[in-house]
């Protein structure tokens, strides 16, 4: 094996157990506040719940971490959760515009919370779907990150708005997306079903996790939808990239 990934691996060791020993230290704590010389703001995470594995993620794992040979002005972040995903690009394109959407009560709470002292996020409590409709929030028992959203044809309090892509844009006054990242739970096989026509021509690069495992057919609208269009498409971690031409 060669020197070089032998040092990188036990580096990564070392971070490993430096991070899980830092959460052990605050294992009687309900939030637990995070600072990176590399973040410009505190994190905010609910100990001993997904928002640890998820942080790992994202910074140490750095699922995100993508070179592009572009300044991105404009990111979607769809499935935004506590706002991780939004924080890690903010920090690395600060003039970014970043619009991030989440459904699910206590994750949108936090993502408030998580983004209230960046200028430029902003955020939509809504499910991403193929039409404005009404969705149901539901809880798999798969913790924080893995509720899902289900249409259905009745409004109470219960329920929550959907929205399109499209209507995202519009909202925003958008002409394009530089980076769409897609991590719905699922929702991406009714969200590649139908009118992708209208905004998938505006899109740069879609960085989605297909989740065929909680719903059948995801990857299968996915990339039907997909083979209208020109693109390159590699993976990093649970991501699927896809760049377009």
């Amino acid at each position: 094996m060669d020197v070089l990934w032998i040092l990188i691996v036990a580096l990564r060791k070392i971070k490993n157990v430096m991070f899980f020993n830092f959460m052990k230290r605050r294992k009687n704590k309900k939030i637990i506040t995070v600072n990176f010389k590399s973040i410009e703001h505190p994190i905010y995470l609910r100990n001993n719940t997904s928002d640890i594995d998820t942080f790992y993620q994202i910074f140490y794992d750095k699922e995100y971490d993508i070179k592009f040979n572009f300044e991105p002005k404009v990111i979607v972040d769809c499935g935004a959760n506590i706002g991780l995903t939004s924080i890690f690009f903010k920090n690395r394109y600060p003039n970014a515009t970043i619009i991030a959407i989440e459904p699910e009560t206590s994750n949108y709470e936090l993502l408030l919370k998580n983004t209230q002292q960046y200028t430029g996020i902003h955020c939509l409590k809504r499910g991403i779907w193929n039409n404005t409709t009404n969705l149901l929030v539901k809880d798999i028992g798969l913790g924080n990150w893995g509720f899902i959203t289900e249409e259905v044809s009745f409004e109470n309090e219960a329920t929550i708005k959907a929205i399109s892509i499209e209507k995202i844009m519009e909202q925003f006054g958008l002409d394009k997306i530089d980076i769409l990242k897609i991590d719905i739970e699922g929702s991406e096989k009714e969200l590649f079903e139908k009118n992708y026509g209208l905004w998938i021509p505006k899109v740069k690069v879609i960085l989605a996790e297909l989740h065929d495992g909680m719903k059948e057919g995801c990857s299968m609208s996915f990339f039907t939808a997909l083979l209208n269009y020109k693109f390159r498409m590699s993976t990093r971690g649970e991501s699927v990239i896809c760049e377009f031409y």
